[in-house]
């Protein structure tokens, strides 16, 4: 008995050949009707394509998901050195509040832009002067807004030095415990209403 993976191949050039006769016949049948040619050609082409594909799919490899893949050591991860984190000391309060509103919506990861925008929205003007220190450090010092990410979900343990009442509170606002719709970062709107 042949190995699955011959049988695979030959199996694929098989059809793959027939593909090739079926589409000379049709040239050849259809001559100058040339859109049933055409369409006619796009689904054997995709016969074809899917003849290409393995017929068994326990020799793919599949896409593992929690628990199916070994830890990962993150050896093949190439981190780019990020100049550190430096605390603004003499930033007005307004200004920081500001800063921080823009920081926590432009995130480069959208999951984190919605998290932390919607978050700033319900808690940035209320947090105290050691708060806003707080926040600040959290979603500016670490190199990897993956982690952040984690962290708030608690898919990871938070590093000691990020946690504080203000990584409590965002455990805690991303549970949605009242089953919000967080789909996109909140519209600006509000922040004109609050300055009238």
């Amino acid at each position: 008995m042949l190995p699955s993976n011959v049988l695979i191949t030959k199996t694929n050039m098989l059809v793959k050949q027939q593909c090739c006769i079926f589409q000379q016949s049709l040239n050849r049948f259809y001559g100058e009707l040339s859109k049933v040619v055409f369409v006619a050609y796009q689904l054997v082409t995709g016969v074809c394509q899917a003849a290409r594909r393995p017929a068994v799919t326990g020799l793919v490899s599949s896409r593992g998901y929690k628990g199916d893949a070994p830890d990962d050591t993150r050896g093949d991860l190439i981190e780019i050195p990020l100049p550190p984190w430096e605390q603004k000391l003499d930033e007005p309060t307004d200004i920081k509040r500001r800063r921080l509103l823009y920081e926590s919506r432009k995130r480069g990861m959208l999951e984190n832009c919605i998290l932390l925008s919607l978050f700033a929205k319900r808690y940035l003007n209320t947090m105290s002067e050691l708060q806003l220190q707080q926040y600040d450090r959290l979603i500016n010092e670490p190199s990897n807004d993956w982690d952040i990410y984690y962290w708030a979900t608690e898919a990871q343990p938070t590093p000691d030095v990020y946690q504080g009442e203000v990584m409590d509170m965002l455990k805690e606002f991303t549970k949605n415990r009242n089953q919000e719709q967080r789909l996109d970062a909140p519209s600006l709107e509000y922040l004109e209403k609050q300055s009238q």
